[in-house]
């Protein structure tokens, strides 16, 4: 018998430059991609792009439960968030002062609204734990809403500041990619990238974002290329592999005293070097 997946119709939803897309019940609306639209959450209604028009997807990929979408944002909510984003920047500045009232080791990121101004959230960073308690009372009583101070991470703070990378991109994390992944050493030496924790680590102190999702398009391109100190036979002689750019997909071969640039693919692998003692050890990786 055929194994049938249950689908359901939903609407793509992201709140931030570049974060995760969330799916919603449509409730009987029909997005465009130039949408905005406003959605229940489980912190109250929420102001977002759309993401991916209505489409079917399969049971699996959704988490539950499955929260509709309100409405196709009007000109009136788009006034409205855009108001919201005023006061957020005040509250900002209000609960800095507060902070340095309650000479608190904290530093603040952002505060965000919902939509419907029921809720203030503020984001922080802090070597420790911070007891806030008398600051949450201080902004309760000042803002006349339910408050919330969330400790963040030092790559969380990358990703709400946002910043140009040592490229000179914005950052991938507040731009592009919707969750952070694990990267780890061993991906800088398979990219053959100096080892230096300067050169390889992103404005938030952690190893770049960028080496983990290039990973995979360099780890299929070193296997395709023979590995240095590979001897080889070329239309010119067998000669050694004294430098390898996989992802231009050429070699450099020593072939008695001269040294030549080959495809890879105009070239036959005779015998391949010996492992290294420690290339099977482990390495540090960065969350």
């Amino acid at each position: 018998m055929e194994d049938t997946k249950k689908q359901y119709e939903v609407i793509g939803i992201i709140f931030k430059a570049g974060g995760k897309t969330y799916y919603f019940e449509p409730n009987g609306n029909v997005a465009k991609s130039t949408d905005y639209a406003v959605v229940e959450t489980s912190r109250g209604l929420e102001f977002g792009k759309v993401a991916c028009p209505n489409k079917m997807v399969d049971e699996s990929e959704l988490v539950p439960p499955l929260r509709p979408v309100v409405r196709i944002a009007t000109q009136k909510d788009i006034q409205a968030n855009a108001e919201n984003k005023k006061k957020e920047a005040e509250a900002l500045r209000i609960c800095q002062t507060k902070i340095a009232q309650h000479q608190l080791e904290m530093k603040l990121i952002e505060a965000e609204y919902t939509f419907d101004c029921s809720k203030l959230t503020f984001y922080f960073t802090a070597d420790g734990r911070i007891d806030f308690r008398e600051l949450v009372k201080d902004l309760a009583s000042t803002f006349k809403t339910r408050i919330e101070l969330r400790q963040i991470g030092i790559r969380d703070e990358a990703k709400f500041m946002g910043g140009l990378g040592s490229c000179g991109r914005p950052f991938c994390c507040s731009t592009f990619l919707p969750d952070f992944c694990q990267v780890s050493i061993k991906m800088a030496k398979e990219q053959s990238l100096s080892l230096n924790s300067t050169k390889i680590s992103g404005a938030c102190g952690r190893l770049m974002c960028c080496l983990r999702f290039e990973h995979d398009t360099y780890v299929q391109e070193i296997k395709e290329t023979p590995p240095v100190d590979s001897t080889v036979k070329t239309d010119d002689g067998v000669g050694q592999v004294v430098e390898t750019s996989p992802l231009q997909g050429t070699i450099k071969v020593k072939i008695n005293d001269s040294t030549k640039t080959y495809k890879r693919e105009n070239v036959k692998i005779i015998s391949l070097p010996k492992a290294k003692k420690g290339d099977t050890e482990g390495d540090d990786t960065s969350k």
